[in-house]
């Protein structure tokens, strides 16, 4: 299927194989993002690794006055992204801090100052002449602004955009459709401020020579589907497709076979099939890093769940510490279970609530006990529910065994590295079989083990 130009330019309605239909749990959909800012003397932690590929080395040193926006780590690397400050202070330490994803990275920890600047605009996107910007000066201003993948995978931004003729992009593929559970700070976005993600688009196709754009948002969101429409208006190579509401539509390879019917090949790229996928985060970050130079220092965030006293969306500096910004938002109730960095489906179990907000995180989803089911997993029964909704295709049961008895060769040869991580199969599995975190885990294990090759080749 390829998808043409129509005189709606609205493209209705896309789907792919498999997947699931958890329940939504939208708490915070109507809830406008608010700011929230941590309070002088507490400190924010801009963490050198924010990104995949290679972290950033300090460029900055104890007791050192930085303001917002100022350049505290970069790398030389062409894979890597540099980080900023997020708030006017004083740099109280260099050294190695705990990271969200479990392990320790050298991070600069900053003590907030008594005067902050107020978060800056970022609904009402000024006008600019699309003629004005050429790929060199896209990409260049996105790298200096150390834009990533918004919506948590956190690949460099100004990689993605870069220009290749050996490998021509068609179509830049805006990713709005949200299919996480409870999560809604996309949606916020669509609806707040679609200036800067229809910009972002424009500003995306001319860098990587596409043309064409599509922006993809679930059904299951018709305001924002009605905000971005007329945010298109008579755009005429931008066009809006609406997919159906199933998980995990947003992600990459899903989104490409649903909207363009092409298939990225195992262990490939979107740019293999022509397109480049971005989240709608990151395009509005594309946005405004080429037309105003702002660099990532705040995010929207999804702070949610039923043992919140506060939820909503809000907007955050990058680095503020989670705990600090849960206790603005009145704390943990009493039956508080589990506190999630993520959605319920991809998300992993925060073990310290003192680490930083990154530029990937998207949401928090704090639990209760009434949310979360206490299950022992039993003996697989050989019931093919995880097969029947991987979306990949993949034998979710065959590599969970190979991972537990440390089979790597079998793993891979059942391509464990196509997993997308999305969670369908743990979540239909009637046995509760942690079979996500079976795979995670044997992704690593088998990364560490190519690793170990390379080196000793």
């Amino acid at each position: 299927m390829v998808v043409t130009l129509v005189k709606s330019k609205i493209l209705n309605k896309y789907t792919f194989r498999r997947g699931v239909h958890p329940p939504h749990h939208k708490l915070t959909q109507q809830m406008e993002v608010t700011p929230v800012w941590p309070a002088a003397g507490k400190v924010v932690v801009i963490p050198m690794s924010q990104h995949i590929g290679a972290p950033c080395e300090p460029k900055v040193q104890e007791k050192q006055e930085v303001s917002v926006g100022d350049v505290v780590g970069s790398s030389e690397a062409f894979v890597s992204a540099p980080v900023h400050s997020s708030v006017n202070g004083v740099v109280k330490s260099v050294e190695l801090q705990p990271h969200p994803g479990g392990r320790k990275v050298m991070g600069v920890v900053i003590t907030v100052g008594q005067e902050q600047r107020p978060p800056l605009e970022w609904r009402k996107f000024p006008k600019y002449n699309i003629d004005d910007y050429d790929r060199d000066s896209i990409g260049q201003a996105v790298r200096q602004a150390g834009v990533v993948g918004m919506g948590g995978a956190a690949f460099p931004t100004a990689v993605k955009l870069t220009w290749n003729p050996k490998s021509p992009v068609d179509t830049v593929l805006v990713n709005g459709c949200e299919c996480e559970p409870y999560l809604t700070g996309d949606h916020r976005l669509m609806l707040e401020a679609p200036g800067p993600i229809v910009a972002g688009t424009r500003l995306a196709m001319k860098a990587v020579g596409a043309k064409r754009g599509i922006i993809a948002i679930e059904d299951n969101k018709p305001d924002a589907i009605e905000a971005i429409r007329a945010e298109i208006g008579d755009i005429a190579d931008i066009q809006l497709a609406i997919c159906m509401t199933k998980y995990p539509q947003g992600g990459e390879r899903q989104l490409i076979k649903a909207v363009l019917g092409r298939e990225v090949p195992s262990g490939g790229l979107p740019r293999e099939v022509h397109a480049v996928v971005v989240h709608v985060a990151t395009a509005s970050a594309i946005a405004w890093a080429s037309v105003e130079k702002r660099p990532v220092t705040e995010r929207i965030v999804t702070l949610t769940g039923g043992a919140i006293e506060r939820p909503g969306n809000y907007l955050v500096p990058v680095g503020m510490m989670l705990s600090d910004l849960i206790e603005q938002c009145g704390g943990l109730t009493d039956d508080v279970a589990k506190v999630i960095l993520g959605g319920p489906m991809m998300g992993v179990t925060a073990f310290n609530l003192d680490v930083p907000i990154l530029k990937g995180t998207s949401g928090i989803t704090v639990m209760s006990k009434y949310e979360v089911a206490e299950t022992k997993p039993t003996a697989c029964i050989r019931c093919g529910r995880c097969v029947d909704h991987c979306p990949l295709g993949l034998v979710p049961t065959r590599l969970a065994h190979a991972v537990k008895v440390r089979d790597l060769d079998t793993a891979a040869e059942y391509d464990l590295q196509a997993c997308c991580e999305c969670g369908c199969c743990a979540y239909v599995c009637p046995s509760q079989i942690p079979l996500l975190q079976y795979l995670r885990s044997g992704k690593t294990m088998l990364r560490l083990a190519q690793d170990a090759a390379v080196r000793k080749e």
